[in-house]
């Protein structure tokens, strides 16, 4: 596959962008290669595209399939694996943010679980555990409407969206006929 300069600049640009998302930059350029492929592409054909080594493709595609970014794809007659980001745009943002989910926001609420059984020992403790309660409460909140986005279909999704959309503009309105903005 030969990048164009509009490909190019995309498949940089997700380097670039990778490491403030968790991942190095070669697996960003990797992800977005097979993002705006219109077919797999096997690792030979990543690592020459992109100009990586063969074996920075392999940990890279492991990477992404670990965040069930890219799947595994056989053709008929052929030995090799070939690889392609998830078509449908709505799936990779539901995976992705059950993934973020998974890797941060669990162990996070683990870590909090087990502080708010322990008794605090002195009045800092108190307000130390006070103040993870809170944030218990709040990501516990946070989590259990995103379990209720996902339910959602993609269309009433982007419907809600858009009206998010809406009600902010209205809301900025209203702060600067205040006189607030």
């Amino acid at each position: 596959m030969q990048l164009t300069p509009l490909t190019e600049r995309f498949v940089l640009h997700f380097g670039e962008m990778g490491s403030r998302w968790g991942i190095n930059r070669t697996v960003g350029q990797i992800y977005a290669l097979l993002f705006i492929s219109p077919l797999a592409l096997n690792a030979d054909e990543i690592a020459e595209t992109l100009s990586f080594s063969r074996s920075n493709v392999s940990m890279g595609m492991k990477e992404l399939m670990g965040w069930r970014l890219a799947k595994l794809i056989h053709r008929s007659g052929d030995r090799r694996d070939y690889f392609e980001a998830p078509k449908d745009i709505w799936e990779i943002f539901r995976t992705l943010a059950e993934e973020k989910r998974r890797r941060e926001i669990e162990p996070t609420l683990s870590m909090l679980r087990e502080a708010l059984l322990e008794t605090p020992q002195t009045d800092e403790e108190r307000y130390a555990q006070g103040r993870m309660r809170e944030m218990y409460e709040l990501i516990e909140m946070a989590t259990a409407w995103f379990d209720e986005v996902q339910r959602l279909s993609p269309e009433t999704l982007a419907g809600l969206m858009r009206l998010g959309a809406k009600v902010q503009k209205v809301l900025g309105f209203t702060d600067r006929l205040r006189g607030e903005g």
